[in-house]
């Protein structure tokens, strides 16, 4: 359940009534008038409290508008509050015990549904307590928390010297990317997690792997060719269902096909190396035949023997203690005073009432209690969809209940929508001023004023100004594409023609994808 947001508001104000109320109040008597407004107001609370009990049925069923009535109601009894204080013969603390209730109901009911503040009778202490997928079967997550292997991954993997090298690193100068991570997989959690849970592969690999590979952003691609959350390269990915579909899209950049495409590719790669997570890491960065060619010819030994270890490429040697590290820390946060944030996971759907880009309701939705907002939520969540494509009326996205509740609030209509659309729409162009060349011509006594043309300039028959011509476009000159850029950016910069710059570099619509370092020529630019 998520009305969170608006406890926040809602305890200060009640704080501030408390407050208030704690001064003795005169005695006076009560007019019928009064007393008539009290009771109304009475009324009013029960109303709100019967909304706000409906609203939490409906986020019980998974359904959006339950948020959006649970705030409303809140804001409903907020506004009697107020009123009640300024009110004679208005019972404040009857009021205050309704509100009082329902909002510890609200937190009771977010404990039994694994929200935020879930605790996990296995954890002492020192072990991260996972939260369950909302969506799974109440058997299954309760036997989840009853499970006390669930934390195997610690007796599936060695913790060495290379390891804890490894968790130093991301504790120190890869925190911020740790912390990246963590936040976007909480956000694709629902995707991802139930494939690796089927095929029974623990969910801190997934995650030690999103975070080496990745940082949890769907649309990194390498120089090799790798794309998406988990880097499938294009010749591995088709053998596990990835690549374009009918419409065009690379499915190595869906969430939900790639944690499916993972998890069985982990577990081929695990059953053909005697389960070894080490080895089957080492086989997913360094390439499963060379992974296999040394597991055999070392008969199965452990992965750190020395001749084993320094078999791989320096990359590889790299790669598996960062990824059991990541994992590791995912599982032990406490024990390495790390503190991962809570982030709402819970899914819900949002449809567009009007057109709108991704950009566009980044601003208008705000931080909404995150630390950079949902621009990133949003394109992992809905990765068809360039930032800045207008989406038509109708497009239905993906994000939480937080997000479904703060667009129906903001994003349609009002000063924080208008002022998303004026930023939008705002462009460098829109802001120069142009000179305009106007030739006047009087008729009888008055004076006539022409302009006249520089010699050697063409001029127009009818009204011998000059001519307009196209401008002429610059000779082509090389252009190395830096990290951030992309190939509308650089026309946009440089003025060309976006179709034209991509043909002469022989770069694919629609997704024109450029990598850091690439050379390109600025064919048909005029800056």
């Amino acid at each position: 359940m998520f009305f969170s947001p608006r406890n926040t508001l809602s305890w200060s104000l009640l704080a501030a009534t408390l407050l208030f109320t704690a001064i003795p109040a005169a005695s006076a008597r009560v007019s019928a008038r009064d007393q008539a407004a009290a009771d109304a107001l009475a009324a009013r609370m029960a109303a709100a409290e019967k909304r706000y009990q409906d609203a939490l049925v409906l986020t019980a069923n998974a359904d959006p508008k339950g948020s959006t009535e649970g705030d409303a109601a809140l804001e409903d009894m907020e506004d009697v509050l107020d009123a009640c204080i300024k009110q004679k013969g208005c019972q404040m603390h009857t009021l205050l015990a309704t509100y009082k209730r329902l909002l510890k109901q609200e937190v009771d009911a977010s404990q039994e549904d694994g929200d935020w503040e879930i605790t996990d009778p296995l954890d002492d202490g020192s072990d991260h307590a996972a939260l369950v997928a909302g969506d799974l079967p109440e058997a299954t997550r309760t036997a989840q928390l009853l499970n006390d292997q669930r934390h195997a991954f610690d007796r599936m993997v060695q913790y060495n010297p290379a390891v804890q090298a490894g968790i130093r690193r991301w504790l120190t100068d890869m925190r911020g990317s740790l912390m990246d991570t963590y936040e976007n997989y909480q956000y694709l959690r629902a995707d991802m997690w139930p494939s690796w849970e089927r095929n029974g592969l623990p969910e801190a690999l997934l995650f030690g792997i999103m975070a080496k590979e990745s940082t949890g952003r769907v649309h990194v691609s390498s120089r090799a060719g790798a794309a998406g959350l988990m880097q499938f390269m294009p010749a591995t990915g088709q053998r596990f269902g990835l690549g374009p579909d009918g419409t065009g899209f690379d499915t190595r950049f869906d969430p939900r096909s790639v944690g499916l495409a993972s998890a069985e590719y982990l577990n081929e790669r695990m059953r053909a190396m005697n389960n070894s997570i080490e080895y089957a890491l080492a086989a997913y960065n360094g390439g499963e035949g060379r992974a296999q060619r040394i597991y055999n010819e070392n008969g199965g030994g452990n992965f750190w023997n020395e001749s084993v270890f320094r078999a791989f490429p320096s990359e590889t040697e790299d790669y598996v203690p960062m990824v059991i590290a990541a994992s590791w820390l995912f599982l032990h946060p406490k024990q390495y005073g790390l503190k991962f944030p809570k982030i709402n996971g819970q899914p819900a759907t949002f449809r567009l009432a009007r057109p709108a880009s991704i950009y566009e309701l980044t601003i208008c939705m705000g931080n909404g209690g995150t630390r950079e907002g949902f621009m990133r939520a949003l394109r992992n969540l809905n990765p068809r969809y360039k930032a800045d494509q207008l989406l038509p009326t109708g497009t239905t996205l993906k994000g939480n209940t937080r997000m479904a509740s703060l667009y129906t609030r903001h994003c349609i209509n009002g000063a924080q929508a208008d002022l998303a659309r004026t930023l939008v729409a705002a462009s460098v162009e829109a802001a120069l001023i142009r000179p305009s060349f106007n030739g006047n011509v009087a008729v009888g006594d008055v004076s006539t004023v022409v302009t006249t043309p520089p010699p050697g300039v063409p001029t127009t028959v009818a009204t011998g100004a000059p001519k307009p011509v196209e401008p002429k476009a610059r000779q082509a000159r090389d252009y190395r594409i830096a990290r951030g850029d992309t190939l509308g950016k650089v026309a946009q910069r440089y003025q060309c023609d976006l179709k034209t710059l991509a043909r002469a570099n022989g770069i694919k619509a629609p997704r024109y994808n450029v990598q850091p370092g690439q050379t390109i020529k600025l064919e048909s630019c005029r800056k």
